[in-house]
């Protein structure tokens, strides 16, 4: 069989298993946040953090939630990473200093999974496993309140109530993604990923030195990191590790378990604000763009450029040998189109456009289908610009699900788009601009360039994914690309609540003749293009210098 049409039947099987599992999880996301019933288990939780799940927020309440909650576990896995050498399971370990304590802290807490350390080398099975796999949750589990919040916005009319976020927060995290998480371990555990806590282990000599190999509970983290649209690995190879993705199936499914939610959370949209034909629309946009994403990197990874890469029968440099192309482009795009930092590859060494294109994968916003929770509030963000943009052709205010979308909602949505490339090419500016940054570059050029503005893509998009030829483990790297994590994460639900408050506050307009259907394949044609047009024009200068400039050349 040849390498190409393998990763076409990968790819269809992977189609197939998302669209079986699409309507019941859609579903059971959508009676879950509409549930009024509390089970034994949330009441407990609700108690011991004092909260009333019954009590209704407005946005400015949920907002204030959501960034007490966030700011705690900076606080509690910072301090967790500065006191790992005193404390048990750290497998003699030290405590890890204090700018890359900062910067994992922030990286796990918003959902980034950014790395400057090696896992096997610096931390110990209570900061990965107390720790970090706890925000592996926890951080997704807040993506999709937020973005269960935006969805009442629509549904509801005449209040600025937007639900509760500790009610949201527990139930997401207890009701989905628990149990998800615990069925994915299983598999994992099957397919040959290891599950124990057994520590280190001296396996034999290489070049005269010793090696060794740590333990860890790392199916049960591997499953959220997927799960959750996390990536942050329990080894430094991530899931090109064979303790992490052991075989041609595991890493298959790992990239299902990536998609799951994203996708399925358009079937919840749908279902709660009562027409699943809009959810429709809203996942044929997501796969549209997934799918054409993934048939350009094939082809810019399976191009037969050069001799070397007709030997290989591709660009086979960085790739696992037990993936191959197909399964390496296909896991790379679904990285870089989620908030997934896992790689199964290196990044930094795909062909200049095939990096172009993991790049403009997280700098369109995410939304394709992005993050847990992310991507479906980016995508609706997106959907409203769209609907104004159809407004000025034809002359009438725009409407998006009998909502009015005025001057108010427009600068919300407006504001949640230039945030993230404020603070991506700002920092990538600084970077560039300043002497000692530069110095950890190892590469010159555009390639380079690609490095840096990799690094804060990743950053500022909460992906977490890097290119690797990058020492990010620096004060500089460690405390700009921190804040580039959290600006990033937490500065854009400010405007996705504040839209969602004033959605609930209208009173819902009755559709028109002259009403644009938004369940259309029309609307998600204008989708398509608006994406590409608003988003990823915003970068192109940007890519012009790095990732294009190197392509061409090659």
């Amino acid at each position: 069989m040849s390498p190409v049409l393998a990763g076409v039947l990968q790819l269809l099987a992977l189609v197939a298993a998302l669209a079986l599992a699409y309507r019941p999880l859609g579903d059971h996301m959508a009676r879950v946040y509409s549930s009024k019933r509390h089970y034994a288990p949330e009441k407990w939780i609700y108690k011991a953090v004092g909260a009333n799940p019954n009590a209704e927020m407005r946005w400015p309440a949920y907002l204030r939630s959501v960034l007490a909650f966030s700011a705690v576990s900076v606080l509690f896995l910072y301090l967790l990473q500065r006191l790992q050498g005193h404390l048990p399971g750290s497998l003699g370990f030290v405590s890890i200093k204090p700018d890359q304590a900062f910067n994992t802290a922030a990286s796990f807490v918003s959902n980034t999974n950014w790395q400057s350390y090696a896992g096997e080398q610096a931390m110990g099975p209570l900061v990965q496993t107390g720790g970090l796999a706890v925000q592996n949750f926890l951080s997704a589990a807040v993506g999709m309140a937020v973005a269960v919040a935006l969805v009442r916005g629509f549904a509801r009319s005449r209040t600025g109530e937007l639900g509760n976020f500790w009610s949201d927060l527990v139930r997401g995290t207890v009701r989905i993604l628990l149990p998800l998480a615990a069925i994915a371990a299983v598999v994992l555990v099957a397919c040959g990923v290891i599950q124990n806590f057994s520590g280190i282990h001296e396996v034999g000599q290489f070049l005269g030195a010793k090696q060794q190999w740590n333990g860890g509970a790392v199916a049960s983290q591997e499953a959220i990191k997927e799960l959750g649209t996390n990536g942050g690995g329990y080894f430094n190879a991530n899931s090109a590790h064979p303790f992490e993705n052991p075989t041609p199936f595991s890493n298959l499914f790992e990239i299902f378990l990536i998609l799951l939610v994203p996708f399925a959370l358009t079937r919840t949209f749908g279902r709660m604000v009562g027409s699943v034909r809009q959810g429709y629309a809203i996942l044929a946009t997501m796969v549209t763009i997934w799918l054409g994403f993934t048939a350009l990197m094939m082809w810019t990874e399976f191009g037969h450029h050069g001799p070397a890469l007709q030997a290989a029968g591709g660009a086979m440099e960085g790739k696992e040998a037990r993936f191959g192309i197909g399964a390496s482009a296909i896991f790379s795009v679904a990285t870089t189109l989620t908030s997934t930092g896992a790689v199964n590859s290196f990044h930094s060494s795909y062909t200049g456009l095939g990096g172009g294109i993991q790049l403009l994968g997280m700098q369109l916003g995410e939304i394709a289908p992005g993050g847990v929770g992310s991507g479906l509030y980016g995508m609706l963000i997106m959907a409203i610009i769209a609907v104004f943009i159809a407004g000025l052709m034809v002359g009438r205010t725009p409407e998006y699900l009998g909502k009015k979308i005025g001057t108010r909602q427009i600068k919300f949505a407006a504001c949640y788009i230039l945030i993230t490339p404020a603070v991506v090419l700002g920092f990538t500016a600084l970077a560039m601009a300043l002497p000692t940054p530069g110095h950890s570059m190892s590469n010159g050029g555009a390639h380079g360039f690609s490095e840096v503005l990799y690094a804060y893509t990743s950053a500022g998009n909460n992906n977490g994914s890097a290119f690797a030829g990058l020492n990010a483990n620096t004060q500089w790297f460690n405390t700009t690309t921190g804040l580039a994590m959290l600006l990033g994460r937490f500065l854009p639900m400010v405007f996705v609540l504040a839209l969602a408050g004033s959605l609930a506050e209208q009173q819902p307009v009755p559709a028109t003749a002259g009403t644009l259907r938004t369940e259309k394949p029309l609307f998600a044609f204008l989708l398509v293009g608006t994406i590409v047009i608003v988003t990823g024009l915003t970068y192109f200068p940007a890519l012009a210098l790095g990732p294009l400039a190197e392509g061409l050349a090659s």
